[in-house]
């Protein structure tokens, strides 16, 4: 079974900008929640390979991904290659009055059946919690730098 997990934020800053921070895998680190990315290197393309490791009190998973889809700056897809999150996540970057959308978008396989549902109910919520606080601190990192917030001609 599939579950579509989808949070949007508003980002006063350039679309440019914030597809950048995005794209910077190991600067997801900062945002992202509970989690800590690391990326193969090299130039962004499809292919290129990272690992994100979520903990929370010491106890965590490895999600090996690797880039399906790199369309800068609108579009990043990635396919969740773990044996914890499989799936695809995307994120889309669109021009909105004074900055940009910025949607996250995971469409993820539920693993162990029934009990893989009955377990999704429970953490669901607070994943999708995760999600909307990642992308509002990612939103507040770029709007706090003056130069980032403001177009340029």
């Amino acid at each position: 079974m599939r579950v579509r997990l989808e949070e949007r934020v508003a980002i006063a800053a350039p679309p440019e900008a914030v597809f950048a921070a995005v794209a910077d895998w190991e600067g997801q680190s900062d945002w992202v929640a509970l989690t800590t990315v690391t990326a193969d290197g090299g130039p962004h393309r499809v292919g290129e390979r990272l690992v994100a490791v979520t903990k929370l009190a010491g106890v965590g998973f490895s999600d090996p991904m690797a880039v399906t889809r790199f369309e800068p700056p609108s579009r990043i897809d990635v396919r969740h290659l773990g044996r914890v999150v499989r799936g695809t996540g995307t994120f889309l970057v669109s021009p909105a009055p004074g900055g940009a959308w910025l949607t996250w978008v995971e469409d993820v396989e539920l693993p162990l059946g029934v009990a893989g549902r009955l377990g999704f109910a429970v953490v669901g919520p607070a994943f999708r919690l995760l999600l909307r606080r990642s992308l509002r601190r990612l939103a507040r990192q770029l709007e706090s730098r003056p130069h980032l917030g403001k177009r340029t001609a």
